[in-house]
């Protein structure tokens, strides 16, 4: 029998695309001079003065950065005001099919952190595209929600609802003749069309059978994917058990020229 756990994740109801909005923090301080030493019978040691460069410096050095690295203004600007969590997922080239995925965190001053990876893993035999259709074997290029989880094997501990069943089962081979068996045993539904909030089993295409659909994230078999990403196996495991729904994560996916434009 399937089991479901945990509960539907926010939707998110805007229109998602390619590109990101960087902004800058500024740090202030502020020096103090030399101070004079009160008079005797008990004279005060001075205050040593301070280099007025010396603490910008050190706030600059161990200051997180307030923009995701590698991700330009255009992109930006599709992420959800209301995320925290993003993982990326980048490509060596448009027609590339090994990627490099990394999961990045917002704290509450609006900086950056890389929390988990990178991670090397793949996507569509033949890259990515921004026009993705049924059997073009390129990984949709955008912004997409990441709530709903699931597969064969039982929940290792993920944040997200999880279903388990029997039917992510897979077997045959990939593209390099390599086993597929297992490749669904953990797997991250990519919101490129589909319902959000649902297992990522659930068939419905919003936008139509010919856009394709059944975008995941799912364990590497050692190969390019038909449109998934993969990851290695304990790489889906650590990000299933880090992906947190009060974040509202989102995917950032795409060749890395066009994610940094």
């Amino acid at each position: 029998m399937p089991v479901r756990k945990g509960t539907t994740a926010t939707v998110l109801n805007r229109a998602l695309s390619s590109a990101l909005v960087l902004t800058g923090l500024l740090t202030g301080c502020s020096a103090a001079g030399p101070r004079p030493a009160p008079p005797a019978p008990a004279p005060v040691a001075a205050k040593p003065s301070a280099d007025p460069s010396a603490q910008p410096r050190a706030d600059a050095a161990n200051r997180a950065p307030a923009r995701i690295p590698g991700i330009g203004p255009r992109t930006h600007g599709r992420i959800p005001d209301g995320t925290t969590q993003v993982l990326v997922v980048t490509g060596d080239g448009p027609d590339g099919n090994v990627a490099t995925a990394a999961l990045h965190q917002r704290d509450d001053t609006g900086r950056w952190h890389r929390t988990h990876g990178p991670w090397t893993g793949h996507n569509a035999l033949r890259g990515w595209t921004d026009a993705h259709t049924a059997g073009d074997l390129r990984s949709p290029i955008g912004v997409f929600r990441i709530g709903d989880a699931g597969g064969r094997l039982p929940d290792p501990g993920a944040r997200l609802p999880y279903d388990q069943d029997e039917e992510f089962a897979v077997s045959g081979t990939g593209f390099l003749g390599e086993s597929l068996e297992g490749s669904f045993d953990y797997v991250v539904a990519i919101d490129y069309n589909r319902v959000p909030g649902t297992t990522p089993l659930d068939k419905q295409r919003p936008l139509g059978p010919e856009a394709g659909g059944g975008v995941w994230i799912h364990v590497d078999h050692g190969g390019p994917t038909q449109a998934c990403v993969s990851l290695p196996r304990e790489d889906m495991t650590e990000l299933l058990r880090a992906l947190d729904p009060a974040r509202e994560p989102v995917v950032v996916m795409g060749p890395a020229q066009v994610l940094a434009g």
